[in-house]
């Protein structure tokens, strides 16, 4: 058993009604020492303080089943098994409330006759610190071990009047105040130097000290010539801003790149524009700054969007003066007509070359074919092969109706039975000669004449160069087409730039906006504390628990 010895018959069990009607402990005392008993409960387990609270329930149950003896109760706590720091402790609370325990288990019996828990948290507060007037024990006790019994001494608890109570209530009323107070003073002090103080060194900058920037806004749309005659669904599209929508997201690109600030650079002298010594150290670049630190200024002061659906190019320009603003936004455009124009140059080039290629080329072989049919009349000596089989037919047909003529007439003549020799004779001479005069128009037809070709022959090379010059000529007029519908789809191609916004010099500086910018500071710099803030308090809490 933990507890200290056996008590004898003489256990203040008499004195029990006497401890119940006393009054409470000082309550002033217990106020006054509430810290000390918190850090007494960090270092009391969880275990014991559940225990003894079963302990305290058991011992209340008893007693409101049924009047106990002062022995049966000391039973009951000894089968609580208390530790011996357990009842130290009950030991000097006791003490304290001027009681007069015959041992450690009384001391426990005794305080819960009187309503104090000895292992509760306010109780326990009394422990800690010494009041005067307390027994102390002998030198010679050793805890937890019976004591010899000492007087019961006629000191009551002192009662608190409403006076005494009111005064301490307005006590710790005054000192939660100045906590209070000197918590926000400390919150205060925080934000004067982690928000107020950036910020107003934010807009003492923005107000007085960055340099005033002046922008000038420009909008553009990208446009094409219109083709005539464009039906279908080639035209659907026609001058709709889907047309050119790939046209003016490569322009955006063009005039945000490093070529235009380079450009830019070498034309109103962008760089020099940022270096002079008017301008903040912020906003200033240095003298030997490289095209990168020139790009990045260049990016954050030229501005430059595109919207999809209306195909409208917006570009803002911010210079430190009017006029410089104005200058680049207008050498910005003219940057931008070039590269429209480049676009679609070398699309237009090529078709206009590949169709003149094929005209001229048409062209030549047509005069070839020409000069052909030219050579072939003059080597046949002749004009028109038609004409010429016409004329020859016709002396042919000619010239065997004077053969039939002198056949009928020599055959009238021999007919008679005395027929006249001579004539016979001359008419048998003519039939001959006109029957050699059809053979040999016969022969110049089909075989020629000496070395000459025969008709047939010259009517067939002379026929076969004017098809081919028919051929030519016919491919020299679609060659033609092709290269005006060339022409046409080149002019459609042309892109240019239609201003729905020119530049205009500003007449006042547009940044930096010193309330939005002070604004925007101070909601920063709330936010980073609120989040430094959390974070500390979350570490601070992980580390405790």
């Amino acid at each position: 058993m933990r507890g200290g010895s056996q008590p004898n018959g003489n256990d203040p069990a008499s004195t029990s009604g006497e401890g119940a009607d006393s009054t409470a402990p000082q309550q002033q005392i217990q106020m006054r020492q509430q810290r000390q008993a918190d850090a007494e409960r960090h270092h009391m387990s969880s275990d014991d303080a559940d225990f003894n609270r079963q302990g305290n329930q058991q011992v209340m149950n008893a007693a409101g089943a049924r009047e106990l003896t002062a022995r049966e109760e000391i039973e009951q706590i000894k089968k609580e098994n208390l530790t011996g720091r357990q009842l130290r402790i009950a030991r000097r609370l006791a003490q304290r409330n001027n009681l007069s325990p015959t041992s450690d288990l009384d001391a426990v019996r005794l305080l819960r006759r009187q309503g104090v828990d000895p292992f509760g948290r306010q109780d326990m507060a009394n422990v800690l610190t010494p009041v005067e007037g307390a027994d102390e024990p002998g030198p010679g006790v050793a805890l937890p071990a019976t004591v010899r019994k000492t007087p019961v001494s006629d000191h009551k608890p002192q009662v608190i009047d409403d006076d005494s109570r009111e005064q301490e209530v307005r006590k710790i009323q005054r000192d939660l105040v100045k906590r209070r107070r000197k918590r926000l003073g400390i919150l205060f002090i925080k934000l004067a130097c982690y928000v107020f103080l950036p910020t107003l060194l934010a807009g003492y900058y923005f107000y007085k000290v960055a340099t005033p920037m002046y922008a000038t806004y420009t909008e553009f749309v990208i446009q094409s010539a219109d083709a005539p005659g464009v039906t279908g669904a080639s035209g659907l599209f026609s001058g709709s801003p889907l047309e050119t929508v790939t046209d003016s997201i490569t322009v955006q690109g063009y005039l945000t790149s490093r070529d235009a600030m380079l450009r830019l650079d070498e034309d109103p002298g962008f760089r020099q524009l940022f270096q002079a010594e008017s301008i903040d150290v912020l906003q200033r670049l240095e003298a030997d700054a490289t095209n990168e630190d020139a790009y990045k200024v260049y990016k954050k002061r030229v501005i430059i969007g595109f919207d999809p659906t209306e195909g409208v190019i917006k570009m803002e320009v911010v210079a430190p003066s009017p006029e410089a603003s104005k200058a680049i936004s207008q050498a910005l455009i003219g940057y931008a007509e070039e590269q429209v124009d480049q676009l679609t140059a070398r699309l237009r080039g090529d078709q206009m070359t590949g169709a003149r290629e094929i005209y001229e080329e048409a062209e030549a072989k047509m005069e070839a074919a020409y000069d052909e049919v030219a050579r072939l009349q003059r080597q046949t000596a002749t004009l028109d092969t038609a004409g010429e089989n016409a004329l020859i037919m016709s002396q042919i047909g000619e010239l065997e109706s004077q053969l039939t003529a002198k056949q009928l007439e020599l055959a009238r003549l021999t007919a008679n039975t005395r027929p006249n020799v001579t004539k016979v004779r001359v008419l048998e001479d003519e039939i001959t000669l006109l029957q050699g005069k059809v053979d040999e128009k016969r022969n110049e037809v089909s075989q020629g004449v000496g070395n000459n070709e025969s008709l047939v022959d010259i009517n067939a090379e002379l026929n076969k160069a004017q098809s081919k010059l028919v051929v030519r000529q016919q491919l020299v007029a679609a060659a033609l087409q092709n290269l005006e519908s060339a022409r046409v789809e080149a002019s459609r191609q042309t892109r240019y730039i239609s201003r729905g916004v020119s530049p205009v010099t500003p007449d006042k500086a547009t940044y930096p906006r010193a309330f939005e910018n002070t604004l925007l500071a101070l909601i920063v710099f709330a936010g980073i504390y609120l989040m430094l803030s959390l974070t500390v308090s979350i570490l601070r809490e992980q580390v405790t628990t």
